[in-house]
C-alpha cells in the first residue's frame, strides 16, 4: 500500500520538480532577475515617496504648532535602505549580464565558427568548421597558452635568480 502511494506520488511530483528547476534557472539569469526586480523597485520608490511626504507633512504640522511630536510616523531611513538594496541588486544583475555578454563576444571573436551539431549530413550549418579544423584551432590555442606559460616561468626564474647574491670566487 505504501509502495503504491510512493509510485503514485512519483509522477505527480515530477512536474513540481521540473517547475522548481526552471525557477532556479531563471533566478540565475541576470536579465530575468532584473525584470523581476523592476516592479519591486517601482513599489519601493512609491512607498519611499509616500513615507517622505507623510513625514514632511507631519514635521511641518509640528513646526507650525498644529500637532505634537507624540504621533508615530513611519521610518524614512528603513524605506530608503530597502530602495537602495533593490538598486544594488539591479546593479549586480546588470554587471553580471554585461560580463556574460562580454564573454560571449570574446568567445565569438576567438572562435567565430562553430562545429556543426547537426546529426544529419544534409543539414550543414553555413558558418561552421569541420571537426578537424576545430581540433587544429584548439591545438594552436593550447600551444599559445603553453608558450605564455613557459615565458612566465622563465621570467620568474630570472627574477628569482637576480634576487639571490652571487658567490665570490
Amino acid at each position: 500500500m505504501a509502495s503504491q502511494q510512493q509510485q503514485a506520488g512519483g509522477p505527480m511530483s515530477q512536474p513540481g520538480l521540473q517547475q522548481q528547476q526552471l525557477s532556479q534557472q531563471q533566478d540565475f539569469d541576470p536579465v530575468h532577475r532584473f525584470k523581476m526586480l523592476i516592479p519591486q523597485l517601482k513599489e519601493s520608490l512609491q512607498n519611499l515617496m509616500k513615507i517622505a511626504s507623510l513625514n514632511l507633512a507631519h514635521n511641518t504640522s509640528i513646526d507650525n504648532g498644529i500637532k505634537s511630536s507624540d504621533a508615530s510616523v513611519q521610518r524614512f531611513d528603513k524605506s530608503l535602505e530597502e530602495f537602495y538594496a533593490l538598486c544594488d541588486q539591479l546593479e549586480l544583475c546588470l554587471r553580471l549580464a554585461y560580463e556574460c555578454l562580454s564573454q560571449s563576444i570574446d568567445s565569438a571573436k576567438h572562435s567565430p565558427n562553430l562545429v556543426p551539431t547537426a546529426t544529419k549530413p544534409d543539414t550543414v550549418q553555413t558558418e561552421s568548421m569541420s571537426y578537424a579544423q576545430y581540433l587544429g584551432m584548439i591545438k594552436s590555442q593550447i600551444s599559445c597558452a603553453k608558450d605564455i606559460h613557459n615565458a612566465l616561468l622563465e621570467c620568474s626564474k630570472k627574477i628569482a635568480g637576480k634576487g639571490q647574491p652571487q658567490g665570490i670566487m
